[in-house]
């Protein structure tokens, strides 16, 4: 046991750390303040930002944690009818987290299976990427218009923005960190609007405003690894 403790001490900065436990105490202490006893949300928060910590580090780990995430996310979405939501975390994040998954496990940077190698898009997956952007963005509005969507809105530009945030992640690109990170910014807005339905639901705002702080500390991470890979350093 000592062992393992060590060995995780050594893998994460004390940077990574200090703001995985930051991250885990704020999302504890918004749950206590709201005084509801949501377990499933609160187990869903804290998978959450425990698999963009891995992530950050181009860990496959982190991509295993966030199908996990997107199955408990969804559940919770559908209390709120937030149907969009609903859908893109069962329908398209937890599936692309699967085969991002696959993607990190059989691109790992100098046969080391606990980071990924990172990659450089070509221009024509960049056009594909926007092409097929546009075609969901259009489809869902109308299905979720279709189901009474809360706020179709900003549920719509959700979609969009968890569409290429999953692209990037199966892409290997360390763009997919600022992608999630404006979809935390969309989904701070949509949970604010559920708060003022139902107060509980700030909690859930506020792990989503943890979230963005985690994804750009991601997208700072992968352009390091990135530059240190190009380098030929492990």
């Amino acid at each position: 046991m000592k062992k393992v403790q060590r060995s995780i001490t050594r893998y994460f900065t004390k940077g990574e750390t200090a703001l995985w436990c930051g991250s885990v105490l704020i999302i504890l202490l918004s749950y206590a303040a709201v005084g509801k006893n949501d377990f499933l949300t609160l187990a869903a928060s804290l998978i959450g930002v425990t698999s963009l910590i891995f992530a950050a580090k181009g860990n496959p780990i982190g991509q295993l944690l966030m199908t996990a995430f997107s199955i408990l996310y969804g559940i919770v979405s559908y209390t709120f009818s937030y149907y969009g939501e609903m859908i893109t975390y069962l329908g398209m994040t937890a599936p692309m987290a699967v085969f991002s998954l696959v993607s990190w496990l059989n691109n790992p940077y100098d046969g080391n299976k606990a980071e990924v190698k990172v990659n450089r898009l070509r221009t024509a997956e960049i056009v594909l990427m926007l092409i097929a952007t546009a075609a969901v963005t259009v489809v869902f509005y109308y299905i979720l218009k279709a189901f009474g969507t809360a706020n179709l809105l900003p549920s719509t530009a959700s979609v969009s923005t968890s569409f290429i945030a999953a692209y990037l992640t199966f892409k290997r690109s360390e763009f997919f960190a600022l992608a999630y990170a404006a979809n935390d910014l969309v989904l701070i807005i949509l949970w604010t609007m559920a708060a003022f339905s139902d107060v509980s639901y700030l909690s859930v705002d506020i792990c989503f405003a943890v979230f963005f702080v985690n994804d750009i500390y991601g997208f700072i991470s992968w352009s390091r690894m990135k530059k240190r890979q190009a380098n030929g350093n492990s």
